[in-house]
């Protein structure tokens, strides 16, 4: 999903490079907001994580691979314009240190992964979990299906972006990238839910989005006795 140099025009670098700098800069300025010194080791963890875990590829079929996007992960437990400064900041490195993803396509990459990967895919996970019933494993249902969308849904990008550029017709390059990353984002929802799930049975207090605490059942029976 990295796209290299090469394969997008003028027009849809430049488009998707503005749309990602406008997110970024929106994500800076909420940073200053929302950080706090519980969230900065968490925010220089995750980056770490999703920078390793992207990093490791994972056998796919027809002689493919995938890696871990991490987008939902970061969302879910720093907040979305927090997660897309993670997704942003990784994919930066990546590009400029191990040539991963061209730089005159970084603009798209940040766009595809940390615009609609992870902020875009947030208020999906944000619906579902309002949809769902209040308790832990509906949050983490609510978390494996936005975490595996965001994988379909960036892919999706990825191609419509080629196709216009005219690297390859939409007919061919959306069922590929599409299909192939549905079977990706199966690992990406299984490693989504597992690692929130690890963080919530440590410390539930740093998922930021996850307001679902059950009160104690004495203060439970206090309100019920009222």
């Amino acid at each position: 999903m990295h796209i290299p140099d090469g394969f997008l025009n003028t027009g849809v670098s430049v488009a998707t490079g503005v749309v990602a700098a406008g997110v970024v800069g929106y994500g800076l300025r909420k940073a200053r907001e929302e950080l706090d010194e519980k969230s900065v080791p968490l925010l220089a963890l995750c980056a770490a994580f999703v920078f390793a875990a992207q990093m490791l590829n994972f056998p796919v079929a027809g002689g493919t691979s995938g890696h871990f996007l991490g987008g939902v992960l970061a969302a879910v437990l720093l907040g979305p314009w927090l997660g897309s400064l993670v997704l942003t900041l990784v994919l930066v490195i990546q590009c400029l240190g191990f040539a991963d993803g061209g730089l005159t396509a970084l603009g798209a990459n940040v766009f595809n992964m940390a615009v609609i990967g992870t902020v875009a895919v947030y208020f999906i996970f944000r619906g579902l979990k309002a949809a769902l019933p209040r308790s832990r494993p509906y949050f983490l249902a609510a978390a494996g299906v936005a975490a595996w969308l965001s994988v379909v849904l960036a892919s999706g990008a990825c191609a419509v972006e080629l196709a216009v550029s005219g690297t390859s017709p939409l007919g061919v390059a959306l069922p590929a990238m599409v299909g192939i990353h549905a079977v990706i984002g199966v690992g990406e929802a299984i490693i989504t839910v597992l690692v929130i799930s690890v963080v919530l049975a440590v410390r539930p207090d740093l998922v930021r989005t996850y307001d679902l605490q059950e009160a104690p059942k004495a203060l439970v029976d206090s309100e019920v006795s009222r």
